[in-house]
């Protein structure tokens, strides 16, 4: 990011049209690689939803089966996603959050937090794409004005 910086900082200020040039090509495969980055994210989100719930059903069966050694990662999945077992709390009660009040289904929950994650990281992305477009329109009447004042010189 630094040197895209550079190339933009340096091209308006010696007027380079290669130098702008440069800028303008590196704002557009980081455009290209965030367009690129959004469409398998959501592409994706499904798949990231059932990795997810599969690790936490893992957690959940290794627990059961020996109640001593897999409370650790059970212990992480209630307390990040705020939840308690799947269809009843009763057979993993002793991993649950202590300040959660009621039941809270962990499958349905962890399905819920990462679609409203991934949106959220989804409307953050449009809006650095549109400042990589304000930035890449800029350079390029930048340039195309450096071609217009040296053709009249």
């Amino acid at each position: 990011m630094m040197a895209v910086g550079f190339f933009g900082c340096c091209g308006a200020m010696r007027e380079s049209q290669c130098v702008l040039g440069s800028f303008f090509t590196c704002l557009l495969v980081i455009f290209a690689a965030e367009v690129t980055t959004g469409v398998f994210a959501f592409i994706g989100k499904g798949v990231a939803i059932r990795h997810v719930q599969t690790m936490y059903e893992e957690a959940y069966n290794d627990y059961l089966k020996d109640r001593g050694k897999g409370n650790g990662t059970l212990v992480t999945f209630h307390s990040a996603f705020q939840c308690c077992g799947k269809e009843s709390p009763e057979q993993v009660q002793p991993t649950c959050p202590k300040e959660l009040l009621g039941h809270k289904n962990c499958i349905d929950e962890i399905e819920t937090i990462i679609s409203v994650k991934l949106q959220l990281i989804g409307i953050v992305g449009i809006g650095i794409a549109g400042l990589t477009i304000f930035g890449m329109i800029f350079s390029m009447v930048l340039c195309c004005a450096i071609r217009n004042s040296q053709d009249v010189i």
